[in-house]
């Protein structure tokens, strides 16, 4: 899902506000009881027989992965927001990872939209959020819309390479010379790509 400037069917990355990859899945088992006529939930994803979206390794290595495309595929990329929609927690063994991504800047965040996943909250981890906020859950509309007007409103970039220390050095060196943080990350950037090509 895009949130863009413009109504237009296809979309210039300059026109993109932010991207929401939406994993979200069935949480709850339902049954129609014939004799009451009602139909009623008879358990939570964990009585299912699979894991449902944010809990399994494919569904997250997929949003991974999708996000890292959006990220390497050119320059005026770099400046939208990857957020991916859930209804549950991330499992504990990608708590690191989901944090790792965030502060890499690979995806801003992993958020789940759903408060109360768990019949029975002392059955499984429900976490609201991770150390470095790779991953939160909202509980209310406030927060997430909190959130969202937060990443919405701040500049950011995304910028990667991998450079030897010296090369890092020289770099930031002329990046320094500049008057303001702003125009001194501007141009540590501009550098950046310009040893790149």
């Amino acid at each position: 899902m895009a949130i863009c400037k413009n109504r237009g069917l296809i979309q210039k990355p300059e026109n993109i506000l932010l991207l929401i990859e939406v994993k979200m899945s069935v949480v709850w088992n339902w049954e129609y009881d014939i004799t009451t006529q009602r139909v009623i939930s008879i358990g939570d994803y964990t009585t299912h027989e699979g894991n449902p979206g944010l809990l399994r390794s494919d569904t997250m290595l997929k949003a991974i992965g999708k996000s890292i495309n959006i990220r390497v595929s050119g320059l005026r990329a770099t400046r939208i927001p990857i957020i991916v929609f859930g209804n549950t927690p991330v499992t504990e063994s990608y708590y690191e990872k989901v944090d790792h991504l965030k502060i890499a800047g690979i995806v801003q965040g992993f958020f789940s939209v759903n408060p109360h996943p768990l019949d029975d909250p002392s059955r499984a981890i429900n976490i609201k959020n991770t150390p470095q906020k790779g991953f939160l859950r909202f509980d209310t509309f406030s927060e997430l819309k909190e959130t969202l007007i937060m990443l919405l409103k701040e500049e950011r970039e995304f910028f990667s390479g991998m450079k030897t220390k010296s090369e890092l050095g020289r770099l930031i060196e002329m990046a320094n010379q500049e008057p303001t943080y702003e125009k001194k990350a501007e141009r540590f950037l501009q550098l950046l790509r310009e040893v790149r090509v």
